[in-house]
């Protein structure tokens, strides 16, 4: 059988990318190196494919391994049978998808006891063969042939029953004929749902599907999941529809070849077969097909969320003062050092039922002059927006900024095994309120510790593969965290864990030689961590920054294998390599040409200029603070025709999300974000990004706010 460099030529074909890249990316995945690693360092070797090429490559190669391990184990399940032929090994092998294999698998695909196989041990196979050939009328005469009492074959009308289930399943399994019918249902097939019996008041949630019909192959993605959830819930039936009559007459033309009372026969067994086997099995192919379609996409907006949500802009290290809203059990306040420590905690109730805005106030002034604050922290959950008004009503002898921050996931993490490692002395409300000052000031190194499907930024996500999503956001995450670089001497074991070539197990074998030698004093030092061998080296190094180092480029993402040429270039221009960094005058002396080596090419060398010119840089955007109306609390304050300020909080595949500061989020559907057409609505917005909406309609009861963003007259 091919190992996996056999597949770089299909591969490259598919994708439209160099064979001889793909074959090398290929080798690189083999050899152990990660998907950020071979974007970021190994650009000679792969026509400088980006992180989404190299994981396109990825994915497909373990596609063809899982199908060529199929193909295995089918011919060895036919060759177990004693039925494998050189010509099918053949056609097996040369299938090109997963479907094509099975179907060449179906007709010895091990079964439960079908009536064809009771048929075939009543001996009836033969005289289904000559039926199917269609070259016989008088068929009561060749059935009284095969009746035999003692195989339980009583009369010509069972022999011919008998003949007619086996020719049923022949039919069932042709190849031909499940093509065709597979077409008919993407082409033509209708997918509609009804509302489940007495389900009318329980499924109100699903109302505009008690009677739906649309093509299923226009269907949108999150349409489909919502049918397929509510069917899986038991409020809605749901049914892929095709025309029985048009798909009949599609397998006569395949099956009908005479027309005697044999061909009569031929056609009962196309009716049955239809019906019995091909109509569910086709429907349920149908329905797996889609599913994973719509799967897809969800996912894929799933990790452009994350994506934007890990890569929001840092507030930066920030003596914060974070406070997690509440009524009646209160307001839980933290203060936070700029690194993330926490330095104090209490509890003030500004709100009823108590009432104390006083004893709030003298509490909050006292913990902003002690603890010289310089940013306050509030969640945007219950009493959020009236915690930011009491917030800013208070006169401060300083500027101070006060920002609203989500609190999704934050209550998933406050309960979590790291949580209670982290603060094992503090309750599940401090938690939560550190993990709303931790992400302002850097959401990137807080979110990581919360499971990427809690942060809330999905589209059913509780709905489709759960390993395909796990692996696409764990993707996600390495290819964030690895993206902005990552502090060695700061960071927390889970930020580490998502490092290149680092994991878990070598995450916290990193910490805990930290905590014995007092920090890392350089990158070499990581060669000295127990189990971080030099493939390891060489996969993090590049991604890890100490800060204060005895080497400058430590602080920067040139990767150590690159510091000779760096050397070299100070030695030419007669500075020492920190005089270098950053120097835009001494940096534009260089000549790339002049450094290129065996391995390393113009691309890792304008890499490093570029890293030389601004070390360390963050690719995230700078932090900008930002205020909903004050005059809108609750979805009650709204009217129609009101243009408000929104935040955009999460984006699926048939509008956005945007918050108001009402705590019900309002839509905007896709075809009102843009005054134009889009496909995606990514194509306008971003997560986190400021915009103006338009109030369009309000469902108090349903809590639901529908949005626009075309159009907009003036704000009043």
């Amino acid at each position: 059988m091919e190992n996996t460099m056999d597949f770089s030529l299909q591969i490259a074909q598919e994708l439209n990318l160099a064979n001889h890249h793909v074959a090398n990316v290929i080798r690189l995945l083999g050899e152990g190196a990660t998907i950020p690693f071979i974007a970021r360092y190994r650009k000679e070797m792969t026509g400088s494919m980006d992180e989404e090429n190299v994981a396109a490559v990825q994915r497909r190669l373990e596609q063809l391994v899982e199908l060529q391990k199929r193909k295995e184990s089918v011919i060895n399940s036919i060759r177990e049978q004693e039925k494998l032929t050189p010509e099918l090994e053949h056609k097996i092998l040369s299938t090109k998808t997963m479907q094509e294999v099975e179907d060449l698998y179906l007709p010895y695909k091990p079964k439960r006891r079908t009536r064809a196989a009771i048929a075939r041990e009543k001996g009836l196979e033969p005289l289904a063969a000559q039926i199917m050939a269609q070259n016989i009328d008088h068929v009561k005469n060749v059935a009284q042939k095969y009746v035999n009492a003692e195989k339980g074959v009583n009369n010509t009308e069972e022999a011919l029953q008998g003949a007619k289930d086996i020719m049923a399943e022949w039919i069932s399994e042709n190849i031909q004929g499940r093509n065709r019918i597979r077409k008919i249902y993407h082409l033509q097939g209708i997918i509609h749902s009804a509302v489940a019996k007495g389900k009318e008041e329980e499924g109100k949630t699903y109302q505009q599907y008690f009677d739906w019909s649309e093509p299923i192959g226009k269907a949108p993605s999150h349409r489909l999941l919502a049918l397929f959830r509510a069917e899986e819930e038991g409020m809605l039936k749901v049914k892929i529809n095709v025309d029985d009559e048009f798909v009949l007459n599609s397998l006569d033309d395949i099956f009908l070849k005479n027309d005697n009372e044999s061909t009569a026969l031929v056609q009962d067994a196309i009716d049955d077969a239809w019906k019995r086997l091909l109509s569910p099995s086709i429907e349920t192919e149908i329905r797996a097909f889609y599913k994973e379609k719509a799967d897809v996409t969800a996912i894929k907006v799933f990790a452009e969320n994350l994506k934007q949500l890990l890569l929001a802009p840092p507030m930066g290290q920030k003596r914060v003062l974070a406070i997690d809203p509440g009524f009646r059990t209160g307001c839980k306040v933290v203060v936070l050092s700029e690194t993330g420590a926490l330095l104090h905690n209490e509890t003030i109730y500004p709100h009823p039922p108590k009432s104390d805005v006083g004893g709030a106030i003298r509490k909050i002034k006292s913990l902003v002059d002690a603890y010289r604050i310089q940013v306050i922290a509030i969640g945007n959950g219950t009493a959020g927006r009236e915690t930011e008004d009491f917030v800013r009503s208070i006169r401060f002898d300083r500027d101070l900024t006060a920002v609203m921050v989500s609190e999704s996931g934050a209550s998933v993490y406050s309960a979590s095994k790291i949580a209670r490692d982290e603060f094992p002395d503090y309750d599940i409300t401090v938690r939560g309120a550190v993990s709303i000052g931790r992400r302002l000031m850097d959401p990137l190194a807080e979110l990581v510790k919360i499971d990427p499907k809690s942060i809330g930024v999905g589209q059913y996500q509780h709905d489709v593969d759960q390993k395909k999503l796990g692996d696409s956001l764990n993707q996600t995450v390495e290819s964030c965290v690895n993206a902005v670089g990552v502090e060695l001497n700061t960071s927390s074991e889970q930020l580490l864990s998502y490092v290149s070539g680092v994991g878990p197990q070598l995450a916290s074998n990193i910490i805990h030689y930290r905590e014995e030698i007092g920090g890392f004093k350089n990158r070499k030092q990581l060669h000295d961590v127990p189990r971080l061998g030099p493939k390891a080296f060489e996969q993090c190094a590049g991604f890890l920054r100490v800060r204060g180092s005895d080497n400058p480029l430590d602080e920067s993402a040139v990767h150590p294998e690159s510091y000779h040429i760096v050397e070299k270039m100070a030695k030419k221009l007669q500075v020492k390599v920190k005089e270098l960094i950053g120097n835009k005058e001494l940096i534009t002396k260089i000549d790339p040409k002049e450094y290129v080596e065996n391995d390393f090419g113009l691309e890792t060398i304008h890499d490093i200029l570029t890293e030389l010119d601004k070390p360390g840089r963050d690719p995230r955007q700078h932090f900008e603070t930002f205020e909903f109306d004050k005059d809108i609390r609750s979805i009650e304050d709204l009217k129609i025709g009101m243009v408000l300020n929104g935040l955009v909080t999460n984006i699926t595949a048939f509008g956005a999300f945007v918050d108001i500061g009402v705590h019900q989020d309002g839509l905007v559907h896709i075809s009102q974000i843009a005054d134009r057409y889009i496909k995606d609505p990514n194509e306008v917005l971003k997560l986190n990004q400021k915009v103006k909406v338009q109030v369009t309609g309000i469902d108090i009861d349903r809590k639901r706010i529908s949005l626009s963003m075309r159009n907009l007259p003036s704000k009043n």
